[in-house]
């Protein structure tokens, strides 16, 4: 080795400890929320403002006696006369996103007038009617409520007709004390429809497709679109109709006191015109709406008695509006598919499905 005799020292200049080890890292930033989490907690903030500003109207609703989105009512405290809203196709399916106004609610209207029959302070029911009709099962239904209610109540049930109140919209009003019609209303077609029935056998075939049901008998899965009905069948389904024909018959003859062949002479399913109507008897007479609440009022006792609307209101809240998208979404399925193919995709959804109805389906 050789000695070190001053200068510079054989490795370079002396370091000192920083240099050694470079400068000291930089503080720990503190931190915080990103752009993108900050944006997702304001709409979350939003949308609870939302849920609470409709949970506040609902209970505003509630407490001022107006119906509220889940079809709850608060009845006067007062006596009164109960319109009941009888409002497009009659059937089981209450949808929450449309108010009395717009469709037929039959679990709620059923609650309602069953509440109303055992309400001391109610004094009659007055049935706005404007419906093509519907199924057999839930006419029936509704039809034997009103009866009942004017059986354990002796009190009066007017009908008013609107601009239709054909078949099942008959049917229901047919036991009525007094039944009104406006000028331009079409009622009547007192009759029974199966179906409509579909056979697509010949389009699968067409397309190469083969469908095929393992049943325990022959007739099990009649009315399926995928194959041709048979006589048999046809015969059957008709057996269906004429019994579902004779209990509208007696319910119409039961209900306008006449005889059960005067209903068959008119009863050939065609649609009546109001003044048609009153001639054969199947209305008692043609006016205003209010003329004929107006007459029911007075029958009650007191023209200026409460007339209470029974109605059930549209589901408005963000949930509500959040699951009637997703069902549009739903709907739309199908959407870019050949029009063809769409359209017996959708009838296969509902194949096995045959109702029978009460229905005019012009």
């Amino acid at each position: 080795m050789g000695n070190y005799s001053g200068g510079m020292p054989p490795y370079g200049p002396p370091r000192d400890a920083a240099t050694v080890m470079g400068p000291p890292p930089p503080p720990p930033r503190k931190k915080g929320m990103s752009g993108g989490k900050i944006a997702l907690l304001i709409v979350g903030i939003l949308l609870g403002l939302f849920v609470v500003m409709f949970g506040f109207v609902a209970m505003m609703k509630s407490a001022l006696g107006l119906s509220g989105s889940s079809g709850e009512l608060i009845y006067p405290s007062e006596e009164y006369i109960g319109r009941v809203m009888i409002v497009g196709e009659i059937g089981a399916y209450d949808d929450p996103y449309t108010s009395s106004y717009e469709s037929y609610h039959h679990n709620f209207t059923m609650n309602a007038i069953d509440d109303m029959m055992y309400d001391s302070l109610n004094r009659g029911l007055f049935l706005y009617v404007d419906t093509p009709g519907g199924t057999v099962y839930e006419s029936d239904a509704l039809y034997l409520k009103i009866l009942e209610y004017q059986e354990v109540t002796g009190r009066p049930v007017y009908v008013y007709m609107g601009s239709m109140a054909a078949s099942g919209g008959y049917y229901i009003s047919a036991n009525a004390d007094k039944i009104y019609a406006n000028r331009n209303c079409w009622t009547g077609s007192i009759g029974v429809v199966v179906g409509t029935l579909f056979d697509v056998s010949g389009f699968l075939e067409q397309h190469g497709i083969k469908a095929e049901n393992i049943t325990s008998g022959a007739n099990k899965s009649m009315g399926g679109y995928f194959e041709p009905m048979t006589e048999e069948q046809r015969a059957i389904f008709q057996s269906l109709v004429d019994e579902a024909f004779d209990q509208f018959v007696g319910i119409v003859a039961d209900g306008r006191d006449m005889t059960e062949e005067e209903v068959r002479k008119i009863a050939d399913g065609r649609i009546y015109t109001a003044s048609q109507a009153e001639e054969i008897g199947l209305i008692d007479g043609i006016c205003a709406e209010e003329d004929a609440l107006y007459e029911l009022l007075d029958l009650a006792g007191d023209t200026g008695m409460r007339v209470f609307d029974v109605e059930y209101t549209a589901d408005t809240s963000v949930l509500g509006l959040l699951a009637q998208g997703e069902a549009e979404q739903a709907d739309a399925k199908y959407d870019g598919l050949p029009s063809d193919i769409a359209a017996v995709l959708k009838l296969a959804e509902g194949s096995g499905e045959v109702p029978i109805k009460y229905l005019y389906e012009g």
